[in-house]
């Protein structure tokens, strides 16, 4: 079973990622920020992350920070999703640590093909 963290501070943005990347083999958790987020992370194996850029409390770039500096989980795959489309945001994102920069609102076939390109299986 792997488990997926969506980080995102719209609980209907969490909501749909949601719905595209549960599977029968998949677990998902949900934070509204990167404190949040670290805390539950902290104590659930994370398999892979989704983070949005702009949330409050701790913004995704230094959630992405944190995650690449934390020995438990520096090598978990992060696919950073935001609004913010400018080549810089994404270049950003990269700097931060992230492996994969889309930007909202996300093709659904696109984040399935690439959750499940990370995870492995459906």
């Amino acid at each position: 079973m792997k488990t997926v963290m969506i980080v995102d501070d719209a609980s209907t943005v969490r909501m749909f990622h949601k719905m595209l990347v549960s599977s029968d083999d998949r677990v998902v958790e949900e934070a509204e920020n990167g404190v949040e987020a670290l805390e539950k992370a902290i104590g659930t194996p994370i398999d892979l992350f989704l983070v949005d850029v702009n949330m409050p409390k701790m913004d995704g770039y230094r959630l992405c920070k944190e995650i690449r500096q934390n020995e438990l989980l520096r090598a978990v795959p992060i696919i950073m999703i935001s609004t913010e489309s400018a080549t810089q945001d994404a270049q950003r994102a990269y700097q931060c640590g992230a492996n994969f920069y889309m930007t909202k609102p996300v093709d659904a076939d696109s984040l399935k093909s690439m959750v499940s390109a990370v995870l492995g299986g459906s």
